[in-house]
């Protein structure tokens, strides 16, 4: 049987539900393009609504809407200056979620194996 061939693993541990419906959720916010492109902004460093709008290509509302999905989401940190309000990545996991991702996506795009042995440079 599959599952005893598991649970007799050693170090075998299954995530509890909240942990895995928690991932599900980031990774379901990370699924549009427009929050890619801004949370990958955002790591470059701090940002407003309007200079994120600009570089997403996208309207500022839309912008907007997106940061408030992604800060309840805990992916991003807003911080308050005057009327304006700064934007900035929660912090580093995001940047390991996203470049991971982007890393992986690249390897597809290419047809190459995105496997920890081909990252270190082993298999070519």
């Amino acid at each position: 049987m599959l599952a005893s061939m598991h649970t007799s693993l050693p170090d075998f541990d299954m995530p509890n539900e909240e942990q895995v419906h928690l991932a599900a959720e980031s990774f379901r916010l990370l699924s549009d393009p427009t929050r890619i492109k801004i949370l990958w902004a955002l790591l470059q460093g701090e940002s407003s609504v309007a200079c994120l709008a600009e570089l997403a290509d996208a309207a500022p509302s839309a912008v907007s809407q997106h940061l408030a999905k992604l800060r309840l989401a805990g992916l991003v940190k807003g911080r308050r200056e005057g009327t304006f309000v700064y934007y900035s990545a929660a912090d580093e996991h995001v940047r390991r979620l996203l470049t991971e991702g982007l890393f992986h996506a690249d390897h597809i795009d290419r047809g190459e194996s995105a496997s920890p042995a081909h990252r270190a440079g082993a298999v070519s």
